[in-house]
C-alpha cells in the first residue's frame, strides 16, 4: 500500500523526490512502531489509539512539534488516499489534530543589508565573480526556490518581455517579470560563459561547466550572506522570504506577490504579512506619543 500511494504521489500530484522521500521515511517509521510495539503489519487495520501512540513517542524522543505535524500530515495523507481507494473502511486520522506550534516570522534580510549586497561588495571579474552576483540577484529579484533555480536554462529567459520562465513544484510554469538591470546581469554573464566548456544546458553552472547542485547555491549564499548581516539563517530560502517581505513592505498586492512565489493557497503567501505588521508596530511605538 505503501508503494502505491508513493506512486499516487509522484505520478499524479507530482511531488519532488525529496517530498517523496520524506513520505516514505515517515510511512515506513511508523510502520517500525506498530509491528514493535502492536505486532501490526497490516496499516490498513490501525486504529487512532496506535497512531496517538506513535505521536507521544515521538514526543517523548524529543522530536519538535512541527516535525511531529509534518508526520501526522504523512498520515492523513495516506490514509485519506486509503479511504478514497477503498483499502480502509474508515479514517483512523479523523480524530488526530496538529500539535500547538509557536509560530516563527520568517527571517529576512533588511533592505540596506541587500542593497550593501548588492551595489557595495566587490565581486571577482572572472567567470566565478560574475556567476556568483547573478545567481545572489536571481533569488532575491524574483524569490524562486533553490530547486527552480538549479533549473533555469537560457532559453527561460526572454530578453524581449524583461521575463522568465519558472518550473515550479508539481511542474508547474510560472512567468517572472525582471527589471533591465538583471538583463543585462545575465548577458554579461553568457559573455563570460561563453569561455568555458559547457557540460549541461543550464543558465548557471559550476566552475567547471556542471549543474549547480544544492550545497554549492547554500555555500554561495551563506558566504556573501555573512559579510552584510548578522542573521542565524542564511540559505536560498532566506533570500525567497527577503523578497516577498520586501515587496510587501512597499505596498504589492497580496495575490500578486502569491502569483510571483508560485504558492498555491493565499494563506502561505500571508505568514510575510506578520514581518510589515511587526515593522508597523516599531514605527507606532517609536513615533507616536500614546505608544
Amino acid at each position: 500500500m505503501v508503494e502505491t500511494f508513493l506512486k499516487y504521489l509522484s505520478f499524479e500530484k507530482r511531488y519532488s523526490k525529496h517530498t517523496l522521500e520524506a513520505y516514505g521515511k515517515d510511512l515506513n517509521q511508523f510502520s517500525g512502531f506498530l509491528e514493535k510495539d502492536f505486532e501490526i503489519q497490516d496499516l490498513s487495520k490501525v486504529k487512532h489509539a496506535q497512531i496517538r501512540g506513535w505521536i507521544v513517542q515521538l514526543m517523548d524522543e524529543g522530536l519538535s512539534p512541527k516535525s511531529v505535524n509534518r508526520k501526522i500530515a504523512t498520515l492523513k495523507s495516506f490514509y485519506k488516499f486509503l479511504l478514497g481507494r477503498e483499502f480502509v473502511e474508515s479514517n483512523p486520522t479523523s480524530q488526530i489534530k496538529p500539535l500547538k506550534t509557536e509560530k516563527d516570522l520568517p527571517a529576512f534580510v533588511k533592505e540596506e543589508e541587500i542593497t550593501n549586497l548588492l551595489d557595495r561588495v566587490e565581486f571577482p571579474k572572472d567567470f566565478s565573480g560574475h556567476r556568483d552576483r547573478l545567481l545572489l540577484e536571481l533569488l532575491y529579484s524574483t524569490g524562486i526556490r533553490l530547486s527552480e533555480l538549479q533549473g533555469l536554462k537560457d532559453s527561460d529567459v526572454n530578453f524581449y518581455a524583461n521575463t522568465i520562465l519558472v518550473l515550479g513544484k508539481r511542474n508547474k510554469e510560472r512567468i517572472i517579470p525582471i527589471g533591465n538591470s538583471l538583463i543585462q546581469l545575465i548577458v554579461d554573464y553568457l559573455k563570460v560563459r561563453d569561455q568555458i566548456t559547457i557540460k549541461e544546458e543550464k543558465l548557471l553552472v559550476t566552475d567547471t561547466g556542471n549543474a549547480l547542485y544544492p550545497m554549492f547555491i547554500y555555500r554561495k549564499v551563506k558566504k556573501y550572506l555573512t559579510a552584510v548581516t548578522t542573521l542565524s539563517k542564511k540559505s536560498p530560502h532566506v533570500m525567497r522570504h527577503t523578497f516577498a517581505t520586501h515587496l510587501l513592505n512597499k505596498g504589492a498586492d497580496l495575490n500578486a506577490v502569491k502569483d510571483l512565489l508560485g504558492h498555491t493557497s493565499l494563506a502561505a503567501t500571508q505568514v510575510y504579512t506578520h514581518n510589515s505588521i511587526e515593522k508597523l508596530k516599531a514605527a507606532f511605538d517609536q513615533a507616536h506619543p500614546k505608544a
